[in-house]
């Protein structure tokens, strides 16, 4: 049965990318779709067959309680009611749901699930009016509501904060991934029906009002790709072309980044997540059109992130107030925002770039993200959540939505889905091809097949990473053939903690990087952050490649006041920090040597298996202190208590 699904989907993904030869254009990089990867990695395998065994059906079983399937039954007349919930956009928990089961099932097959999918996908064709209008709220009872900060009314008359398109947006994205994980209709012909009145219902001569909460862009462009209709792309650029433009609408100001024609952007401000879905479509624009002036402001918006506004950890937005970035350089720990929506947001953003560009700076991003920004926003049982994400605790202050550590769900559960819709996905980053050349991106054991110049390419991951750098890979083509490897160096194997001068290693890492081809070791090329191995490949190549681990300190930059004078820790991949369970309640008070001498040791039973980072030291009272260190995702799974990231040096 997968092999038959995966055959038809590549019969439509190659059908969905031919399209753009007709009129518009496509990323000169293609993904390697997880359909043709199979991952068998002791790391991240385990996490996704988690959320598809324990964190799907915790959602499904929060979702019930708190009437999400039944308001879809309620605007269709199954049921009698008023809207259940609190939020207007409850229903895009559902999608998000259903599109993290989707990607699971190419991870993991399971009937039982796919039978489910179909059920839900039935109660949200009865919630759908005749036209193709899908809000349950505004269709059960316009005048009230879930939300007291929603106004009442008709449709589209408040798309401020109605999230009418947004709930359109995680709509298109959920079907699409349905479709193309089971070659199924039925949940994409819904999709279908709500964009075609979407397009009849917005653009020149028509409403002229744009999203208040972005993603419905990229929905859009999700749909354009699978059925080539053009009016759903071109939609997808009215909707950005006219964000900051007040002769068609009342702007809603920098909050939601309409405030400036997105073309004229160059700092990123607002909610972090409506900001990092916008650019992920702004990004589609400059790839499809060929736009110059969307590359260009992508590019400025980018840098402004990631040199003055990212966290360590790869997390983004500062301030609880508005979700929101900061200033420049404004990066407070302890009230972080740093929303785990929003880490997953730049993922989506940042592999566009890639695509886009090429180069490996924006994959030092997308890693440092997944392994310390997104993961820590689930526990390690697949029940719990962050929705922020600080740097730093005292075990006092409710930073999580009243709590001040994981908690099971949310009012606002647009993070705990996020993470079902994302963690499953996450097989599609590993790898991607551009003509006669294939990306080696991420670091992960798998069996995969790639389609690389009319010819399948086998090639295999087995590694222990991200714990350890050794990683071996088999190339196997179904004939020899002359093409090129990209293999990315991680920044932190490059010495670059990350591009941009925000944050740098106090000492640069002491062994260098070897790769060796069939046994052989030889110096290969370096570009734009991919070691680049050109040869006439055959069955049974063998290439060892050893990116050694050491453990770094880190500083931030002097503009970052919060980190002035202090120094964090990485070991690969993973930022580090200290936990009151380890090491006591001083874990707050103390500051450690600059210099301080420490080492790693693997501890399989704790926290389903980590390295952890340890080294002694004498505090400011003489007393010897014995600091451990673990992996900043696992935080929090052991019970309220303090935590930092950031240590201050002892002067």
């Amino acid at each position: 049965m997968k092999k038959a699904i995966g055959i038809f989907v590549i019969g439509v993904l190659l059908f969905s990318q031919s399209l753009y030869g007709q009129k518009y254009h496509s990323y000169p990089i293609d993904r390697v779709n997880s359909v043709r990867v199979q991952l068998t990695d002791n790391f991240w395998l385990p996490k996704i067959q988690t959320v598809q065994n324990t964190t799907i059906q915790h959602a499904l079983e929060k979702s019930g309680e708190e009437g999400r399937f039944e308001n879809f039954l309620i605007a269709g007349g199954e049921m009698e009611g008023e809207t259940r919930g609190a939020m207007p956009f409850d229903d895009t928990d559902v999608y998000k749901i259903l599109e993290g089961a989707s990607y699971s099932l190419l991870v993991v097959p399971n009937e039982h699930l796919e039978a489910r999918i179909d059920s839900i996908i039935d109660i949200i064709a009865i919630g759908q009016e005749e036209d193709g209008y899908l809000t349950t709220w505004r269709t059960i009872d316009p005048q009230n509501p879930p939300a007291d900060w929603v106004e009442p009314g008709d449709r589209w008359e408040y798309l401020e904060m109605s999230h009418e398109l947004y709930n359109s947006g995680h709509l298109f994205e959920a079907a699409a991934a349905h479709y193309h994980a089971t070659g199924k209709r039925n949940f994409l012909d819904i999709a279908l029906k709500n964009a075609d009145l979407l397009v009849e219902t917005f653009g020149p001569d028509k409403i002229m009002k744009v999203p208040g909460h972005q993603i419905v862009e990229t929905g859009l462009i999700d749909l354009y790709q699978i059925t080539g209709r053009e009016a759903y792309l071109e939609l997808a650029k009215f909707f950005l072309d006219h964000r900051g433009d007040s002769t068609s609408h009342t702007l809603f100001g920098p909050y939601a980044q309409d405030h400036r024609p997105v073309t004229e952007q160059d700092e990123v401000v607002g909610h972090a997540v409506r900001a990092v879905y916008m650019y992920a479509g702004m990004t589609d624009i400059s790839a499809i059109y060929h736009d110059n002036a969307y590359r260009q402001a992508v590019n400025d918006l980018w840098e402004n992130m990631v040199y003055k506004k990212m966290y360590v950890t790869g997390g983004i937005g500062a301030r609880h107030k508005g979700e929101s970035f900061g200033e420049n350089y404004e990066l407070p720990n302890l009230t972080a925002y740093s929303e785990t929506c929003a880490a997953i947001g730049s993922v989506y953003w940042n592999h566009r770039l890639f695509r886009l560009t090429g180069n490996a700076k924006y994959y030092d991003i997308i890693e440092r993200t997944l392994f310390n920004g997104v993961i820590t926003g689930l526990s390690q049982d697949g029940t719990k959540f962050f929705y922020p994400n600080p740097l730093k605790s005292d075990g006092e202050y409710t930073f999580n939505q009243g709590a001040c550590t994981r908690k099971e769900w949310f009012d606002c559960s647009c993070c705990p889905t996020n993470l079902i819709r994302f963690i499953p996905s996450i097989p599609n980053l590993i790898y991607a091809t551009e003509e006669d050349s294939l990306y080696i991106n991420l670091f992960m054991s798998n069996e995969a097949k790639v389609d690389l110049s009319d010819t399948e390419v086998g090639i295999s991951q087995k590694s222990d990473y991200p714990w350890d750098g050794n990683i071996h890979i088999s190339v196997d083509p179904e004939e020899v053939k002359e093409f090129t490897l990209k293999l990315r160096i991680p920044g932190w194997a490059r010495n670059d903690a990350v591009p941009g001068e925000l944050y740098e290693y106090l000492a640069d890492k002491k062994q260098p990087v070897r790769v060796a081809v069939n046994g052989n070791v030889k110096p290969y090329p370096v570009h734009e952050g991919y070691m680049e191995i050109s040869r006439r490949w055959a069955k049974g190549d063998e290439i060892e490649i050893s990116y050694p681990m050491e453990i770094r300190r880190v500083v931030a930059s002097d503009s970052v006041e919060a980190d002035r004078g202090k120094m964090a820790f990485e070991y690969g991949p993973f930022v580090y920090c200290g936990e009151e369970a380890d090491n006591g309640r001083k874990i707050l008070d103390i500051e450690v040597p600059g210099d301080m001498r420490m080492s790693v040791e693997s501890r399989d039973t704790l926290l389903g298996g980590v390295n952890i980072l340890t080294g002694s030291f004498s505090a400011e009272d003489n007393e010897e202190f014995d600091l451990q260190l673990i992996p900043y995702y696992a935080w929090s799974n052991r019970g309220i208590g303090k935590m930092r990231v950031w240590f201050p040096i002892q002067e």
